[in-house]
């Protein structure tokens, strides 16, 4: 069902969308050849560049807090308006991204990782309960965080890309 308030809102989105990209790996991190590897960062990338997003800065970190942190503080001071994790969201003892990134969260946008799961579940069925996925504001900056399979990129941006401006006009208020 469409509706005239959210086309209208659409059509008043920013031109010039920043994002920064931070894939959570430690072997690609701790590798020459790591941004080669990296199929699920660079879907990201050629997304948001066919949709005109400046891409201000692209990360491959360890499964680290603080380095996790540090890069998404670092990112927001250069003002990007998006911030895409891709990795690090799993069950594992060293899956830290989720939990590190709801800290900063000041509001969360719960619809991001319910549709996520939903769709998840479409695809892979009682396996999308390991699926982890998450969003939310910090400092007028959203962060999406995801999967970093290829797969569970390629689901996790269908739900946003077309949604990106709408959303980002609303934070920027």
């Amino acid at each position: 069902m469409k509706s005239e308030t959210m086309d209208l809102h659409k059509k008043h989105t920013p031109p010039d969308i920043k994002c920064g990209i931070i894939t959570l790996s430690d072997s690609r991190s701790n590798s020459k050849e790591g941004e080669n590897l990296d199929t699920s960062g660079k879907y990201i990338i050629n997304l948001l560049k066919e949709k005109n997003c400046k891409i201000v800065q692209y990360n491959i970190i360890p499964d680290k807090k603080e380095e996790l942190i540090s890069t998404i503080k670092e990112m927001n001071e250069k003002t990007c308006d998006v911030i895409f994790t891709n990795g690090g969201t799993g069950l594992e003892s060293k899956d830290i991204t989720i939990e590190t990134v709801k800290t900063l969260y000041e509001k969360e946008i719960n619809g991001f990782g319910e549709i996520f799961r939903a769709k998840s579940y479409e695809e892979l069925g009682s396996g999308a309960l390991l699926s982890r996925a998450s969003a939310g504001v910090y400092n007028k900056t959203i962060i999406f965080s995801m999967p970093g399979s290829p797969n569970a990129v390629k689901t996790a941006m269908s739900i946003i890309i077309d949604e990106i401006g709408h959303l980002v006009k609303h934070t920027q208020k």
